[in-house]
C-alpha cells in the first residue's frame, strides 16, 4: 500500500512539473465552458499559452 502511494506521489509531482496536469485541467474547464467547441490539441494549448505569456510578459519579475 505504501508502495501504491509513494508511486501516485510522484506521478502527480512528474505531471505537475511538466504542466501535463495543467493541459487536463484547461481541457476539462473548456469543455465545461464550451460544450460545442473543440478541445485544442496539446501542441495548439501549447501555443496559445506561450502566446498569453509574452503579451503579459509586463508582469513577470524576471
Amino acid at each position: 500500500m505504501r508502495i501504491r502511494r509513494w508511486v501516485r506521489a510522484v506521478r502527480w509531482y512528474l505531471r505537475e512539473l511538466t504542466g501535463e496536469a495543467e493541459y487536463d485541467r484547461h481541457c476539462e474547464r473548456h469543455r465545461r465552458h464550451h460544450p460545442l467547441a473543440p478541445v485544442p490539441t496539446r501542441r495548439e494549448y501549447q501555443v496559445l499559452r506561450l502566446r498569453h505569456q509574452e503579451a503579459r510578459s509586463h508582469s513577470r519579475c524576471c
